[in-house]
C-alpha cells in the first residue's frame, strides 16, 4: 500500500487530480483513530493529511478558532485552557474504544465523523459548531466553504454537509470553530436505583425544567458499579450552579438519597460516558449507537437485551442508547434493526470486525429517494469515487 503525505493544499490538490484521472482510490487518515468507524475501505492508497497541523489563529474575544485539520484535540485543547474556553459539543476521545491507543485523535476526524458527547442536548452536534473550511474535493478541486465568524452562512451551508460525511465527499485542510467559555463549576446530580423507565422520565423532568441542564445520562446496574445511577449536570457560574442545584434538588426529592458531586467528580462520569471507557475494557462486544425517541429507549433497549447478551448505557436523557453486544453472528444486527425500526429511530454499527462491518450495514439503510441524493451528492464532490470509497454505503 502506498502511502501519500502531501505538504500543502497545491500538492494535495494535484495528488486527487491524478488518482481521479487514473481511479485510483484514496483512504484518508489523519493519525488513523477513526478507521474502525464504518465501513473498511478498499482503497490501495493512503492519504496522509498529518502535515495540515497546528493552530491557525485563536481570537477568544470572537469565539472562533481556526486549525490545520489534523491539529489534535490535545493541542486544541492546550490552546482553549489558555483562554478557559471549550468545544461545547464536548467530543470523546475513542481511542481506547476503537484501537486502544488514546489521544491522537484528531480535530477533522471528530468533524468529519461528527461526534458529540453528553452536552449536545444543550449545545447541539458537532456540525453546529463548524463555521467554515478548506479543502480538496475528489475532483482534485481545492475549495473553502463558511468562513471564521459565527454568523456567516449564505446559500447552502456545506459545513453541516461535511460534518459526517466521513471523508467521502473531500479532504479537509483547514477548519474553523466556534468556542465557547468552559464552565466555572460542575455539579452532578446523582440518583441511585432508578429502572430504566423510571429514570427517563426524572430526565425528561430535568431537561424541561429551567434549571438549564447541560447532561442527563442513566448507567444501569452492573454498567459501572453494583447499582444503577441516573446523572444530571448543571454548570456555569458559582451562585448560579449552586442554586439550580438546589432546587433541582428538591425536585426529586421523592425519589431517596439523593447524592451530589462536585469538582472533578463532577466531572469524571461524562468523560468516561463520552469516551465509552466502560466498553473498551470489552473488546468482543460489537457497540451499537441507537438514536430514538427517549421515551421509546427502555422498551427498544429491553426488546433487543430479551435475545441478545447486551449491555447498556443511557444518554441525551435517554435519546441516545449505547448497546455492547455479545455472541450474536450478525453483531446483533437484525435484532436491532428490528427494534428500532418499530420506535422510528436509527442504528449505527460503531465497533465490530472488518469483516463483520463489510458484511452488515454500518449506518441505516436508506430508502430509495434519499438512496438516490446520496449518490448524486457523491457524484457532484467525487463523482470518481477515489476519496475513501464505500466507507459510508456500498458502492458509494
Amino acid at each position: 500500500m502506498t502511502r501519500f503525505r502531501p505538504r500543502d493544499e497545491g500538492e494535495l490538490a494535484k495528488l486527487v487530480t491524478w488518482a481521479a484521472g487514473e481511479g485510483e482510490a484514496l483512504e484518508v487518515i489523519g493519525q488513523g483513530t477513526k478507521r474502525g468507524l464504518g465501513r473498511p475501505v478498499e482503497a490501495p492508497h493512503l492519504l496522509d493529511t498529518t502535515a495540515f497541523a497546528g493552530v491557525r489563529s485563536y481570537e477568544p474575544e470572537e469565539l472562533v478558532l481556526t486549525a490545520g485539520a489534523a491539529t489534535s484535540m490535545a493541542e486544541i485543547a492546550r490552546v482553549l485552557d489558555s483562554a478557559q474556553q471549550m468545544l461545547a459539543f464536548e467530543p470523546g476521545d475513542w481511542g481506547l474504544l476503537l484501537s486502544g491507543d488514546a489521544g491522537r485523535q484528531t480535530l477533522a476526524g471528530v468533524l468529519a465523523c461528527n461526534l458529540a458527547g453528553p452536552r449536545r442536548i444543550k449545545y447541539g452536534a458537532a456540525r453546529d459548531h463548524l463555521l467554515g473550511f478548506r479543502a480538496v474535493s475528489g475532483r482534485g478541486e481545492a475549495f473553502k466553504a463558511g468562513g471564521r465568524v459565527v454568523k456567516n452562512v449564505t446559500g447552502y451551508d456545506l459545513s453541516k454537509l461535511m460534518a459526517g460525511s466521513y471523508g467521502t465527499l473531500a479532504v479537509m485542510t483547514e477548519v474553523s470553530v466556534k468556542v465557547l467559555p468552559r464552565p466555572e463549576e460542575t455539579r452532578t446530580l446523582l440518583i441511585p436505583g432508578l429502572a430504566p423507565a423510571r429514570a427517563v422520565a426524572a430526565m425528561t423532568v430535568a431537561l424541561n425544567s429551567p434549571h438549564e441542564v447541560s447532561g442527563a445520562a442513566h448507567l444501569p446496574a452492573g454498567l459501572v458499579s453494583d447499582r444503577a445511577v441516573t446523572l444530571l449536570r448543571i454548570e456555569g457560574h458559582g451562585p448560579s450552579v449552586e442554586a439550580r442545584a438546589a432546587a433541582l434538588t428538591q425536585d426529586f426529592e421523592g425519589l431517596g438519597a439523593v447524592e451530589f458531586l462536585g469538582g472533578e467528580a463532577a466531572r469524571a462520569p461524562w468523560t468516561s460516558l463520552a469516551s465509552l471507557d466502560f466498553f473498551a475494557c470489552d473488546p468482543d462486544r460489537v457497540i451499537w449507537r441507537v438514536s430514538v425517541a427517549p421515551q421509546a429507549g427502555p422498551e427498544v433497549a429491553a426488546a433487543i437485551a430479551r435475545s441478545l447478551d447486551t449491555r447498556c448505557a443511557y444518554d441525551w436523557g435517554g435519546g441516545l442508547l449505547w448497546l455492547a453486544i455479545a455472541g450474536a453472528g450478525d453483531g446483533g444486527a437484525a435484532a436491532v434493526r428490528t427494534a428500532v425500526a418499530a420506535s422510528g429511530g436509527h442504528a449505527t454499527l460503531i465497533r465490530a470486525s472488518a469483516p463483520l462491518r463489510a458484511e452488515v450495514p454500518v449506518f441505516e439503510p436508506q430508502p430509495p429517494a434519499l438512496q438516490a441524493l446520496t449518490a448524486r451528492v457523491k457524484d457532484s464532490f467525487d463523482p470518481r469515487r477515489v476519496l475513501n470509497p464505500g466507507r459510508m454505503y456500498r458502492d458509494l
